[in-house]
């Protein structure tokens, strides 16, 4: 599944919502895999620091 950019998503394993804000890729196990660059929402523990998650796509569900 393709996700776009400016779309909220969930982490289901991690419970974090975040906003994607690009694409990039890793070579896991010798093979090359996209991945999503995300902005959590509300990191915990801070109140005004932003972080930026990069995962495998399908580490991730479409909020609707």
């Amino acid at each position: 599944m393709m996700f776009n950019i400016d779309e909220y998503v969930l982490n289901p394993k991690t419970g974090q919502v975040g906003k994607i804000i690009g694409y990039g890729h890793e070579i896991i196990n010798n093979v090359y895999t996209i991945t999503l660059k995300v902005l959590i929402a509300e990191p915990d523990n801070s109140s005004k620091k932003l972080l930026v998650l990069e995962d495998t796509i399908s580490a991730w569900s479409l909020i609707s």
